[in-house]
């Protein structure tokens, strides 16, 4: 209810909120209201141009852009959708393991999470990714995921620490209550916030992560498309076929700027630290 609330005051967030809304209808709606699919090919239009049969106009082979967009916008919302809630959950079950219980287990998480962010996140992605080219795009969301939750758990881990001194729940210890009770009771609570709005802001970095990994020929894979698949492939015609290259690049622009909107606002509410600054 408080991140509705938060909302529902902010223009900003309110026509990101629009604007998702409309991506999103595009994305999942879009191919039902279209006489096109994504697979089709126009014989007939091959590289024509916006016109009432082909709204978007079509790539060099004839297949419809718009149902092509559609298609890599829902592939690429799918996987930043997968990558935002799979690397905040795995954030806040480490963050929140290490910040309560501390000592060794704190030590060997620190560690963990430290490992993990010295390692060129990119360069894993490009020497891994090639191996997980038959195993479908849940393997690239994972990969994208695992490489993306480390610095979340460590201000989830900061957190934490402050929360576990605090008298409710040093109370509770005292009583015997189990530490997982009190975790979800007493921690996540009060960290929910925290996580939703740094969730929100993820989601973008993922497409982006996913549509770069695309574009370098690492992600989705022919012939399924992503936003990244479809940039990679008409950049060379970009001055010459521009409805080829400048529909998926501003369903991307709108989508990222549409999540900041939202997550900015969310985090400058809901983030205690974010909500220190702008006060």
């Amino acid at each position: 209810m408080t991140a509705l609330r938060s909302l529902s005051r902010s223009p900003a967030a309110l026509l990101g909120l629009a604007l998702l809304t409309l991506l999103f209808l595009y994305a999942f709606a879009g191919p039902y209201v279209s006489s096109w699919s994504a697979a089709d090919i126009d014989y007939t239009a091959l590289s024509a141009p916006p016109d009432g049969r082909h709204w978007f106009g079509t790539n060099r082979i004839g297949q419809d852009v718009f149902a092509q967009t559609a298609r890599g916008l829902q592939k690429s919302l799918l996987i930043g959708l997968f990558v935002a809630v799979a690397g905040t959950v795995c954030a806040a079950l480490v963050g929140t393991c290490a910040g309560f219980f501390g000592g060794w287990t704190d030590r060997a998480l620190t560690f963990l999470v430290d490992l993990l962010l010295v390692a060129p996140g990119f360069l894993v992605l490009v020497v891994v990714a090639p191996s997980l080219r038959d195993a479908g795009w849940p393997a690239y969301a994972g990969l994208l995921a695992a490489l993306g939750w480390m610095v979340t758990a460590r201000a989830v881990r900061a957190t934490a620490l402050s929360l576990r001194e605090r008298p409710y729940v040093a109370a509770a210890r005292t009583m015997g209550v189990r530490p997982l009770r009190i975790v979800r009771r007493h921690l996540l609570p009060h960290l929910a916030p925290f996580l939703i709005a740094h969730a929100t802001i993820s989601v973008a970095a993922a497409v982006i992560g996913e549509t770069s990994l695309s574009y370098f020929g690492f992600g989705v894979q022919p012939p399924d498309v992503s936003l990244g698949t479809l940039i990679a492939d008409s950049t060379n015609v970009a001055l010459t076929y521009p409805w080829m290259f400048f529909f998926p690049t501003g369903m991307l622009l709108c989508f990222v700027l549409a999540v900041n909107l939202v997550g900015e606002t969310l985090r400058g509410r809901l983030d205690p630290v974010a909500a220190e600054v702008h006060a």
